[in-house]
């Protein structure tokens, strides 16, 4: 976790919503000098804090909403911190809840260098990543009508399909193997859809690739250099971390990309692990995924993961390589050298 604490003169906490915005601005010795509910208006907010411009701080929690509030004050010079949601929960908790109470304590965990940080995307690439995050959506949406189709088989005890719904030539005959009229028309809708997504995924995938190349080809490149690791899962990687040297150690990204287990202890006694919800999803499936692929045409990672899995089981192993296999990537791009499978063999 990570604290928020160098030293102003205002400090302005936001309650931001999509329609309304409650600003709390506080001074060093913590005098309320601004507590205003005002519409989400650039306009209106610039005006609203130009007496207390001179060394100002705005801080935030992050919800969706934030794009627009970050970028106006990049433009403005004005100093941004982005809360982390769950941790600020945590912190300023209390009986009563309200937007005029929450954007009190903002500011106030802000002056008392108590704001827990999230990572402030760069507007450079954050539209690309939010693209790629919807084309992962698309893709899992293609994948449910395609288990659609097996469900139905089963459903009405037919005979095994003989046919892929992920081969487009042979998508045509499934609507023909259900004898219910009805049940046909269904199945073609779905077959409909899956050819439909199918043809917007596979230009989407060529262009990101593209726009992945234009903003760091050599970052894209190294990632590839990794047995297993295609162009999707690339782009996942690269645009996910944006860049690899906010984080100090392989070890903080490690937990950044939800790789490792947080443990709870006190007075020397373990009491369970916390936090799995805390880090980038994105990237713990990216690195997962990973892991079963680099696998596939590599002997030397199979007898490797043999031994593992004698020792700690199949699900605790596969763990253990996508962690691996993540440091291995910190390591890559903090270097800027391609993968060494030999090295990492020796690691593992």
């Amino acid at each position: 976790m990570r604290f928020y604490t160098a030293n102003h003169q205002h400090y302005c906490g936001i309650d931001l919503h999509a329609k309304t915005m409650y600003v709390c601005i506080v001074n060093q010795q913590g005098d309320m000098l601004l507590h205003k509910n005002i519409n989400t208006d650039a306009n209106q907010f610039l005006a609203l804090v130009d007496p207390y411009r001179q060394d100002l701080v705005v801080a935030v929690e992050c919800i969706f909403t934030w794009y627009w509030l970050a970028d106006l004050c990049a433009r403005e010079n004005i100093h941004f911190v982005l809360g982390h949601a769950l941790y600020m929960k945590a912190i300023h908790g209390g009986k009563a809840k309200n937007d005029r109470i929450d954007s009190r304590k903002i500011a106030l965990l802000a002056k008392g260098g108590l704001i827990p940080q999230a990572y402030v995307y760069p507007a450079r690439m954050r539209a690309t990543r939010d693209l790629l995050r919807r084309r992962m959506y698309l893709a899992r949406y293609r994948a449910d009508l395609m288990a659609h189709i097996q469900n139905t088989v089963s459903q009405y005890n037919l005979p095994p399909l003989g046919l892929r719904a992920d081969r487009k030539a042979q998508r045509p005959g499934i609507p023909g193997h259900f004898p219910d009229p009805v049940v046909q028309q269904m199945m073609q809708l779905d077959t409909d859809l899956i050819d439909y997504l199918s043809e917007q995924l596979r230009g989407l995938e060529q262009d990101l690739a593209l726009k992945a190349k234009a903003h760091d080809a050599f970052s894209y490149h190294l990632i590839r250099s990794v047995h297993g690791i295609g162009r999707i899962l690339t782009l996942v990687i690269l645009y996910e971390i944006e860049d690899v040297t906010r984080f100090p150690t392989a070890g903080q990204f490690a937990s950044y990309a939800r790789l490792v287990k947080c443990a709870k202890e006190s007075a020397g006694k373990k009491s369970g692990y916390s936090g799995k919800k805390i880090g980038n999803a994105y990237l713990k499936w990216a690195f997962s995924e990973a892991a079963v692929l680099f696998l596939k045409g590599n002997p030397p990672a199979q007898k490797a993961i043999q031994r593992l899995a004698s020792k700690h089981g199949k699900g605790k192993a596969l763990s253990i390589l996508a962690h691996k296999l993540g440091r291995a990537v910190y390591t890559m791009l903090k270097k800027q050298k391609p993968f060494d499978q030999e090295r990492f063999m020796a690691c593992l």
